[in-house]
């Protein structure tokens, strides 16, 4: 399998044309996509360009930079100028931004080749990419499956082989569960490491936006590039990127490791299995393992399910048929307003902005989003606590594997409890990673899990290695192989 530094590399040096690594993916997407529907939209004509002028810029004697070539996959929830960019809505049909978000501007400036957009639940609220008003993406492995999600396009596109980078977005899970699900590495960075400039948002205290990679040190050079301060972003951390990639073979000899039973309780048992298969591997190549419990990991749920549709209720508030995106005439605003978000909004959406708006109600306030947010501040005092004796965790992503298509949709609360083991580290604002690690009963991947506090990355991706490294063998990666 060819990484994305050798990838990049061969492109720089001229030994491979970007037009030769993109028709490579865009001949891998027309053989396959009409069947697991990674993308939205696929801009051919712009990829094109962007490769040609890379290899112009390359015979010239300029260096494109750290990703030239390399074709990437963006999330539709990411702006992109003058590319369409839905959020998998009918309420954004035909809308076209007029700027790119900081991240897609840093991965152009980087050499990256936009392949195209990927689909997701709507507006990023769901558990498995079947809540897109397009239909549903399907797992690469398993048709009949679902990818995770919401961020289920770009996990889907870099398990099946079209690209070996995606970005996605992660407000409880959704880069690290659908990675999980499909056998690739997905990552949450600590929270205002990213810049949220241009990634349309659904709750904005938990949005992030992180990368989706074969590999964990695919996954550490794409962060690299897109990580760091921006001036457009209000919540962006005043510090330079952090680099990764020299230190993912330093080893974890003396890394102190512990075992969350909260977030290996409860999940299924070939899944535990994996977790504690993943502790031992640890625990061979020098870590400290032990146990650990944070016990206020189980209010995690509920309070994620107040905080993120009141953020979500806010947020969405804009769509109203005036500005931007469909409009569906009314005899008044007020009924335009009603007949635009009725036909434009799917039903998650609206359950979700309904659940809400209710917890942000006079009367409801205190009871809801107030005590959600004194839960979240436990949480956090919690994990905190943990790291002062563990210098990262371990669990699973997921509680289970890939599940049927269709399976969970008429039961929220099944569908939501799919998010269980990721929530808390949204709550808390610390980043973490999803590493494949195997397979369940069933032959699909199942993925472990690797927290640590804020801003440790660097120490975060380490512990990453060392578990890719452990893998079961011929199970590293579930991701279809390197870049035609």
């Amino acid at each position: 399998m060819t990484g994305v530094r050798d990838l990049a590399a061969s492109v720089r040096a001229g030994e491979r044309s970007a037009v030769s690594v993109l028709d490579g993916a865009l001949s891998a997407i027309a053989d396959r996509d009409t069947e697991v529907r990674a993308f939205l939209f696929v801009c051919e004509a712009e990829a094109r360009a962007a490769a040609e002028a890379l290899d112009d810029a390359v015979r010239a004697g300029s260096d494109p930079g750290p990703l030239a070539g390399v074709p990437v996959a963006l999330k539709d929830n990411l702006c992109t100028r003058g590319i369409p960019t839905t959020c998998g809505s009918r309420i954004l049909a035909g809308w076209h931004p007029p700027y790119d978000a900081t991240v897609v501007a840093r991965l152009r400036g980087a050499g990256a080749v936009v392949v195209g957009k990927t689909n997701l639940d709507e507006f990023a609220m769901g558990s498995s990419t079947e809540n897109s008003s397009t239909g549903p993406t399907r797992h690469p492995q398993d048709l009949s499956r679902v990818p995770g999600g919401s961020s289920g396009g770009s996990a889907a596109a870099v398990a099946a082989g079209f690209v070996p980078l995606g970005l996605g977005s992660d407000t409880g899970g959704s880069v690290r569960q659908p990675a999980a699900l499909c056998g690739v590495v997905g990552m949450k960075p600590t929270y205002g490491l990213v810049s949220r400039y241009g990634l349309i948002a659904f709750a904005s205290s938990l949005d992030q936006i992180g990368p989706l990679a074969r590999t964990v040190e695919d996954a550490a050079v794409l962060l690299e590039v897109i990580a760091g301060h921006d001036e457009c972003d209000s919540t962006s951390i005043d510090r330079p990127a952090p680099m990764l990639v020299r230190s993912l073979d330093r080893g974890v000899d003396g890394v102190r490791v512990g075992v969350c039973a909260e977030l290996v309780d409860g999940t299924a048992p070939d899944v535990a299995a994996r977790v504690e298969q993943a502790a031992e591997a640890l625990e061979k190549a020098g870590a400290e393992v032990a146990s650990v419990s944070v016990p206020e990991v189980r209010f995690g749920l509920s309070a994620y399910y107040l905080i993120a549709p009141a953020e979500a209720s806010s947020n969405l508030a804009r769509y109203d048929g005036v500005r931007y995106g469909l409009r569906v005439p009314g005899h008044d605003v007020a009924a335009m307003n009603v007949a635009t978000r009725t036909a434009g909004f799917g039903p998650e959406v609206k359950r979700r902005i309904m659940l809400g708006t209710y917890a942000l109600s006079a009367g409801y306030y205190d009871a809801y989003y107030g005590k959600a947010q004194r839960v979240r501040t436990l949480m956090i005092q919690a994990f905190a606590r943990a790291y002062e004796r563990f210098d990262v965790l371990l669990g699973a992503t997921a509680p289970t594997t890939a599940f049927a298509l269709g399976e969970r949709v008429d039961d929220p609360m099944a569908m939501y409890m799919s998010d269980v083991c990721t929530i808390p580290s949204n709550l808390t604002g610390d980043p973490a990673i999803s590493v494949p690690f195997g397979t369940g009963r069933d032959g699909l991947p199942v993925g472990v899990q690797v927290l640590a506090p804020a801003l440790e990355e660097e120490l975060l991706f380490r512990v990453a290695a060392a578990v890719e490294a452990a893998a079961p063998a011929g199970d590293r990666t579930s991701a279809a192989g390197a870049v035609r």
